[in-house]
Parts: structure tokens; sequence; C-alpha cells
């Protein structure tokens, strides 16, 4: 182990290791009956104010799940920050759910906070170098400054290809590198790297942030209820710790309503007790090159 081998990490402030917290931008519209059903609960609990709020948008054909302001005002409520990923497909492609530019403002007021934005690439962009660099093109042309990180969509990634693209297009980390059915370390260490390309004998420059939690590996794919989740995130979260490492997690905008938001919502509460650095890809990857952190 690389513990075991006198690798140690330091972290701002002599924090003891690491969260960095991610959401995929994969939809920011909701079906009309969802928001409908939404106003139900809501006049069921006699809470009318939430229900008015939702009315209006019920005359739209498209329902804004633009919740970004909220995520935002939450980690922030606990001295944490977060990367985004945002989707910049053109009509037509295969999941293109929404046009990058309506977002620009929110995503703008998201970067004058201190939050980041990356690329969520789609879903060819892993093996193909143009479709690649033109979403990266697209995105940093609304964003007008340029973006650094990376994500593909539904996790698709090839070692070593995906990273020399990466590396190619500009990018300066990916974090891609996870399980979608199962939580855990695919790389088996909870700390970032410069993988080692296979096809070149050397180095990349490129750093990977592995992806360990993704909301939708506990709750849909591992089919875990709350408690048994939280079991599986106490864990890594507790193991990483013992190693002085980084955890990612990933939390879709999607998930941060009822149950999936108060999940959410604890796993800050419990890195903020254990006096976790809890910030954003882009602040991990600064803190990696200044720091000249590599494995002996």
């Amino acid at each position: 182990m690389l513990t075991e081998k006198g690798y140690q990490c330091e972290y701002p402030e002599a924090q003891p290791f690491a969260i960095c917290l991610t959401h995929d931008i994969d939809t920011v519209y909701r079906p009309i009956h969802s928001k409908s059903l939404e106003i139900l609960s809501a006049l069921k609990n006699r809470d009318f104010t939430r229900a008015g709020r939702i009315v209006p948008q019920l005359r739209s054909k498209k329902c804004p799940e633009w919740n970004f302001k909220g995520i935002a005002a939450l980690e922030e409520s606990y001295g944490a920050s977060s990367s985004f990923y945002f989707l910049a497909l053109d009509k037509g492609d295969r999941d293109c759910t929404y046009a990058i530019e309506d977002l620009e403002q929110e995503m703008c007021t998201l970067l004058d906070g201190g939050w980041e934005i990356g690329l969520h690439g789609g879903c060819e962009a892993y093996r193909d170098f143009e479709q690649l660099q033109r979403e990266k093109r697209r995105l940093e042309k609304v964003l007008n400054q340029t973006v650094n990180g990376y994500r593909n969509h539904f996790l698709r990634f090839r070692v070593p290809d995906t990273w020399e693209l990466l590396e190619r297009a500009g990018f300066r980390y990916d974090t891609t590198l996870g399980y979608p059915d199962c939580t855990g370390f695919r790389n088996g260490m909870c700390h970032p790297f410069r993988p080692f390309n296979i096809n070149t004998s050397r180095e990349m420059t490129i750093l990977e942030i592995p992806l360990a939690i993704m909301d939708r590996t506990l709750l849909s794919f591992m089919r875990l209820n709350m408690e048994q989740a939280w079991t599986q995130t106490e864990r890594l979260l507790d193991t990483v710790e013992r190693h002085n490492g980084v955890l990612t997690i990933l939390w879709h905008n999607t998930f941060m309503t009822g149950a999936p938001l108060q999940f959410y919502r604890k796993i800050l509460e419990y890195g903020h007790e254990k006096g976790a650095w809890m910030t954003s890809c882009k602040e991990i990857e600064a803190w990696w090159q200044k720091s000249g952190m590599q494995p002996p």
C-alpha cells in the first residue's frame, strides 16, 4: 500500500482528507406530470408557498430543473464547493436534452460564486476526438473561458485512449474512472494519479481523480435502502480518512429532492464534522499540481 511506503498527502489547513463533490447535469427539464405530482404533494402537506412557486412552470412545455443555486447554497453552508459538468451537445445528438446556451446565466452565477463548470462529454466523445473538441469549444464559447475538467456521460471510458484524447484536447484532469454498478476504487487507490500510458511507456500529464460513489449506484444499481447506502458511504469515508485520501462523489441535480437530498446533506454534515476538505475537482487538481504530490 502507498501509505505503508510513506506516501503522505497534506491538504490546506492540515485537513485530514478530501471529499471531492461533483454533479453531472444530464437533464435540466422535468416532465409536466412530475411537476403536477409535486404540486399535489405540496398541497397535501399544506405547503401552499411551494405549490405556488411550481404552478407558473406548468404553462411551459419545459419545466426547468435549475436547482444549481440551491445546491451551491447548501454546500456553502458547510464550507464546501463543487464541480458541475454540463453536456454541450448539438440538437439531434444522442442524449441531447438541453441547449447549453440556455444555461449561460445559471453557469456564470456558479462561476462567480467560486464553483467549477466542466464538460460532461457525450456518449461517443470518449473515443471521438473531433466530437470531444467540438463539445469543449461550444461550452467554452458560452462561458468565455477555458474548460479544464471532464467526465464522460454514462462513465464511458477506454484505457488509455480516452486519456490520450483528453490530453490532446487540452484538459487538465478527468474524473470518469469509476464503477457505475458498485461503489469503490476502480484503480485500487483513493488518491488522484497521473496515468501511465502503456502505448507510449510514459507518464501522462493529465490527472485522473477517480470516482468512488454515485447516487444512482447506491440507490438504483445496487438497490440499497437509505440505511444500507449510508453504511457503504460511511465505510468509504472512514477508509479515505485513514489513508489521507480523496473521495470523489457524484450526486446528480435530479437527486436533490426528498430522501436523496437529505442523504447528500448527511454526507456534507459528516465531512464537516470530520474536518474534511470538501471542494471541487478544479481545486484538487490545482493542489496536486502545486504540491507536486506523486506516489513514491
